[in-house]
C-alpha cells in the first residue's frame, strides 16, 4: 500500500481509531496485523521472506545476548548478517552481478556465461528493513540494546507500517521500548502528527508528482532534448527527489506520531548545507548515521591516518551507492559524494591553515557550490544508463541560453498539453515552495509556532487547498520504493 492512495485514506484512520479503542496489551497485535496487510498489498508472498529474516534475527539476538564467549557471539552475529545480506544480494544484486560477469565473459571468451538470470521482482523496501533488522543485532552485539524476548514486539519493530517500506531506518533503542509503553491519547500528538502528514502530502502530491512528468519527458530520451531542457530537468529532479523522499518521511513520522510513537528525524532542509559533510547530516539522516555507526567507525573511522580515513570514506560512499541500486550509475553517484567529501576535508585543512574566517559571503558561496555539486551527482542517480548520463552532461555543457530556448523548454515541460501558462504557474509554485520549506518544515515538526495559533491553521488550510486544487492524483510511487 502506498501513502498517496485512496486505500491508505481508509486504512490510516481505521487503524489509528482501533489503536486507541484497544487495550495496551492488544495494540501490538493490531499494529503487526495492520503492517502485514500494508506490506502484502504489493506482492503478498514476499511477506514470507520478511518473516524468515525476522525469525533468524530474533533468535540471533537472544543467542548473542546469552552467549558469554566472544567468538560465539561473533559467530551468531555473522550468521544474522549473512542471512540478511544474502537475501538482499540474491534479490537485488544477482542479475546485476550476472550482467557484469557476462560482459567479462564476452570480452575474454567471445560469448556470455551460461548462467541463467533470476526472473524475480525486488521486494518493496528490502534494503530498508534489512538495514533496520541488522541494526538490532549490531546493537545487541555491542551490548547497547537488550535482546527482545517477545517475538511479536520484535516483528513489529521490523514491520511497523509507517516506516516499513522507505524508512526512517530506526534503531532498537528508539522504537522498541515505545511498543512496550502504554500510549495515552493526546490531542497534541494527533494534531502534530496530522499536520506533519499534511505537509508531507503537499510535498509529494503537489510538488514531487507534478515535477515527475516533466523530468520523465527530459530524461527518457535525453538525446532528443536541448541542453537547457536537460539543465532545468536536472534542477527539477533535485527538488522532486527531495520532496518525494522527505514527503514520505513526513507522512511516516506523522502517522506514527498520531499514535504517540516518535520516529527519528530523517531530513533537515539539506539544500542549505554549506558543505557535503553537512549535507549528509541533513539528508537521509537515518541512513548516513547507519553507515557511520556500523561501517565507517568499525573500519577505523577518523581514528586512523588521514590517507586511510579518506579510503574509509570512499568505501562507505561507494557501498552507499550500491545500497541504492544495482546499477553502475548509483556506484558513480556514491563515488562522487565520497570524492566531494575528501576534497572538502582538504579544503578545510587549507582554510584552517590560512585562518580564513566564515562570513555571510563565504557561507552563501559554499551553499551555492554544495547545492550544485549535489545536483550534478543527481544526474547519475536519475539517468537510466551511464550513456544517458554522459549525453545529459554533454548537452548541459553546451547549453544555449535565450528567450527562444527557454520558451521551448517550458513548452516541453507542459507534458503534452502545450499549456505554457500552466507550466509557468507550476514553476512559480515550486519556487514558492523552496522559499517556504524551511519555515513550514519547522512548523510541521512543531519547532516553530506563531504566537497566534490561528495563523498556523490558516496556513495549513491553504496547504490543504493547494493539495485539492493542484495535487497530482495519479499512480506515482515514491522514488525510494525501488530501493
Amino acid at each position: 500500500m502506498v501513502f498517496n492512495s485512496f486505500d491508505f485514506l481508509l486504512f490510516f484512520p481505521l487503524v489509528t481509531i482501533l489503536f486507541y479503542l484497544l487495550k495496551h496489551e492488544y495494540r501490538w497485535a493490531l499494529l503487526l496485523a495492520a503492517s502485514c496487510y500494508f506490506y502484502m498489498y504489493f506482492i503478498p508472498a514476499y511477506i514470507l521472506i520478511l518473516f524468515g529474516t525476522i525469525i533468524i534475527d530474533y533468535y540471533a539476538g537472544i543467542l548473542i545476548e546469552s552467549e558469554t564467549r566472544h567468538k560465539r557471539k561473533k559467530l551468531f552475529l555473522f550468521a544474522s548478517i549473512i542471512a540478511n545480506v544474502g537475501i538482499l544480494a540474491v534479490f537485488k544484486y544477482y542479475n546485476f552481478f550476472l550482467d557484469n560477469l557476462n560482459v567479462v565473459g564476452t570480452w575474454l571468451n567471445g560469448h556470455p556465461t551460461a548462467i541463467r538470470y533470476l526472473g524475480i521482482a525486488l521486494p518493496i523496501g528490502l534494503s530498508f528493513h534489512t538495514f533496520q533488522a541488522m541494526s538490532y543485532t549490531f546493537e545487541v552485539y555491542y551490548e547497547r540494546q537488550k535482546a527482545e524476548r517477545k517475538f511479536g514486539y520484535y516483528a513489529l519493530y521490523v514491520m511497523f507500517y509507517p516506516q516499513l517500506v522507505a524508512g526512517p531506518i530506526e534503531r532498537p533503542q528508539n522504537i522498541l521500548h515505545q511498543f512496550h509503553e502504554e500510549k495515552k491519547y493526546k490531542y497534541e500528538n494527533v494534531r502534530d502528527g496530522l499536520l506533519q502528514m499534511l505537509w508531507g502530502f503537499f510535498k509529494k502530491i503537489v510538488v514531487a508528482d507534478n515535477i515527475s512528468g516533466m523530468v520523465d519527458l527530459a530524461y527518457t530520451h535525453p538525446e532528443q532534448q536541448t541542453g537547457l531542457t536537460l539543465l532545468l530537468a536536472t534542477y527539477l529532479f533535485a527538488i522532486q527527489i527531495y520532496c518525494d523522499f522527505s514527503g514520505y518521511s513526513d507522512i511516516a513520522i506523522g502517522a506514527a506520531k498520531t499514535m504517540g510513537y516518535d520516529l527519528m528525524e530523517n531530513f533537515r532542509t539539506p539544500y542549505i548545507s554549506k558543505n557535503i559533510k553537512e549535507f549528509w547530516s541533513r539528508w537521509h539522516i537515518s541512513l548516513s548515521t547507519w553507515f557511520k555507526d556500523y561501517l565507517y567507525i568499525p573500519i577505523g573511522g577518523n581514528r586512523v591516518k588521514i590517507s586511510r580515513m579518506m579510503i574509509n570514506l570512499m568505501i562507505v560512499f561507494v557501498i552507499s551507492g550500491i545500497w541504492h541500486g544495482a546499477n553502475w550509475n548509483f556506484i558513480i553517484w556514491g563515488f562522487l559524494h565520497g570524492l566531494y567529501l575528501i576534497l572538502a576535508i582538504q579544503k578545510d585543512i587549507v582554510l584552517k591553515a590560512l585562518k580564513i574566517p566564515e562570513n555571510m559571503i563565504t557561507n552563501t558561496i559554499n551553499i551555492f557550490v554544495t547545492f550544485h555539486l549535489v545536483v550534478f551527482a543527481w544526474i547519475f542517480f536519475r539517468a537510466t544508463t551511464f550513456t544517458d548520463a554522459a549525453i545529459i552532461i554533454k548537452s548541459i555543457a553546451h547549453t544555449k541560453f535565450g528567450s527562444q530556448h527557454l520558451i521551448h523548454s517550458l513548452d516541453v515541460f507542459s507534458v503534452g498539453e502545450k499549456n505554457l501558462g500552466r507550466t509557468l504557474f507550476l514553476f512559480t509554485l515550486i519556487g514558492g515552495f523552496m522559499l517556504a520549506d524551511p519555515t513550514m518544515d519547522k512548523i510541521a515538526k512543531n519547532k516553530f509556532l506563531f504566537k497566534n495559533n490561528a495563523i498556523k491553521y490558516i496556513i495549513y488550510s491553504l496547504v490543504m487547498t493547494g493539495i485539492i486544487l493542484f495535487g497530482f492524483f495519479g499512480d506515482i510511487n515514491f522514488i525510494y520504493f525501488q530501493f
